[in-house]
């Protein structure tokens, strides 16, 4: 019987917390009511499941609502990178409004190529694609950390969350 030994390992996910995104929605909404400059805008922030919306009279406004919203977001520990930024467009309203697309997960296209920067490393780690996720494993600690911080250096584009470290 052969008992094989947990080797160290990490994944590389890309969830949002979304306690921390409540509060900092939450956050910026109240700064919104409460800003001169955005006074009778009819300004809103809504939150959907994989979407938030901006909606104000005018394009200014929509910035002024978004630049609100990434502060409360770096508050909170949220990356800029975990949107993707839509184009402002006009509603039927005659106001104006921006989508923010919550990335949850890894794509495929953008999986392989963090696997691919990590093989380019010539480290003894292995890595694999599960799902939305990608797991590295190695004998050595010291070889992960290294896959880490050259993966916290190389922007993929991508939000990347590193967690359920085991060693």
């Amino acid at each position: 019987m052969l008992i094989q030994a947990c080797m160290p390992s990490f994944d590389i996910a890309a969830q949002i917390d979304k306690q921390e995104l409540d509060n900092a929605l939450n956050q910026a909404r109240k700064e919104v009511t409460q800003r001169y400059d955005l006074k009778n805008a009819h300004a809103q922030i809504l939150f959907q499941e994989e979407s938030v919306t901006l909606i104000a009279q005018d394009d200014y406004k929509v910035k002024a609502v978004l630049d609100i919203l990434q502060s409360k977001l770096i508050k909170r520990g949220i990356s800029l990178k975990a949107f993707q930024y839509g184009p402002i467009q006009p509603t039927a309203e005659g106001q104006q409004k921006q989508i923010l697309k919550l990335q949850q997960g890894i794509p495929q296209e953008k999986a392989h190529a963090i696997v691919k920067t990590i093989k380019g490393l010539k480290l003894k780690v292995q890595s694999q694609i599960q799902g939305d996720q990608i797991r590295v494993t190695g004998k050595k600690i010291d070889d992960l950390q290294a896959v880490i911080q050259t993966l916290r250096t190389n922007d993929h584009g991508i939000y990347m969350d590193f967690v359920n470290m085991k060693t």
